[in-house]
């Protein structure tokens, strides 16, 4: 820490008043100690100017924060600048609306199932099974993993939050052994892809494929599905604009940026100073490392006045649900594309979705956003 004194704790991250509401306790955060320190986060940032003053200077404040891989959100300039030019090729439009047809369909079917329950437990019959399967479609993976992603999921979650460092390497191992079973076993698809690009003048290696796929795979079963909880639970409590979309469904992709404005589906991501810096009045050394909360920076009255209230006005720029800078998420096209699709089967072939009196929401503990039992009912 520069020779500094620890800092006196500020907060605790994974306290229980933390844990029940995590949206209220950074909103409280973000008030009373916008630049706060814990042992388990190190500094979070909460405000949306400090958090963009981290993303845009990335000499300052670095990616490069894991000893291991991390292909390219663990990466910084120039070497950042080289994968994702190759990253970005895999979200263009042009594969975005090839990769429609076999979205909607999938949306279809498990809209379809959804509405043939008199009771719909919204994250394991729907949300969950929705982003396994289109991450299964986008990869040309079999369907037989889908039971092992989601146990793979479900244990990288705990060992994060446990900051057990050495179950998240052998978390890790296991879906770069996953992956060289894949490409062993021959293939086309993105797989086939990826085997074959270069940098410079070297083919991608196992762990950098396997780096690349292992953020896809945590941003579409985690994200994703965190998503459209939280975008079923605000229609269901939000008649209104449920409506409204029903009516003008071309609507769907601003109002569900906006929804996940309000709830972000993505709690934080970690940066690591290069320098000695001051930010929000708090002096923090080289060598520390700072925690970047998207969910409070887009929950900021300063920029979102009335932050709860949902506007289709408001300045789209200032969103960070996919970030901002160069490490903007490569993937918000698809991301955008799944979840409009989704929407706009759900709000087409029903006429109301409500919460159940009597059986609330339950919500997810960090890392996960949203709602881990989320009952509505369809009709």
């Amino acid at each position: 820490m520069d020779g500094q004194q620890r800092p006196e704790v500020d907060w605790d991250p994974r306290s229980e008043a933390v844990t029940r509401d995590q949206r209220a306790a950074y909103d409280e955060m973000r008030e009373r100690c916008p630049v706060a320190y814990s042992e388990f986060m190190q500094w979070s940032i909460f405000r949306h100017a400090d958090v963009m003053r981290v993303l845009l200077d990335h000499d300052t404040f670095r990616n490069a924060v894991s000893e291991h891989v991390s292909v390219p959100n663990g990466m910084d300039p120039p070497q950042h600048t080289i994968y994702r030019r190759l990253i970005d090729r895999y979200f263009t439009p042009d594969r975005m609306a090839l990769f429609e047809p076999c979205c909607r369909a999938i949306a279809s079917e498990l809209v379809g199932d959804a509405l043939g329950k008199p009771r719909l437990e919204c994250m394991s019959d729907l949300a969950l099974p929705y982003a396994v399967r289109l991450q299964c479609a986008f990869l040309d993976w079999p369907e037989a993993l889908h039971g092992r992603l989601v146990a793979w999921t479900h244990a990288n979650h705990a060992a994060t939050l446990a900051q057990d460092r050495p179950a998240m390497a052998a978390i890790a191992q296991e879906f770069e052994s996953l992956i060289g079973e894949l490409l062993a076993a021959g293939g086309g698809g993105i797989m086939a892809e990826l085997a074959g690009e270069r940098v410079g003048d070297r083919a991608l290696n196992l762990p950098e494929i396997a780096s690349i796929l292992r953020n896809w795979t945590v941003g579409e079963i985690g994200t994703i599905s965190a998503s459209v909880g939280i975008l079923i639970h605000y229609l269901a409590e939000h008649p209104d604009i449920q409506s409204r979309l029903r009516g003008e469904p071309g609507l769907l992709t601003a109002a569900n940026d906006e929804i996940l404005r309000i709830h972000g589906p993505l709690v934080a991501n970690r940066r690591l100073t290069s320098r000695s810096v001051e930010i929000g009045g708090r002096r923090i050394g080289a060598g520390e490392r700072i925690t970047i909360h998207w969910m409070s920076a887009n929950r900021d009255p300063r920029v979102f006045p009335e932050p709860d209230e949902f506007r289709l006005d408001r300045d789209s720029s200032k969103n960070l649900l996919y970030g901002a800078g160069i490490h903007v998420c490569p993937g918000a096209p698809l991301a955008r594309l799944e979840l409009r699709v989704l929407m706009e089967e759900l709000l087409g072939r029903t006429e109301g979705i409500a919460v159940i009196a009597g059986q609330p929401a339950e919500n997810a503990i960090y890392p996960a956003s949203g709602y881990s039992v989320l009952p509505v009912k369809m009709g």
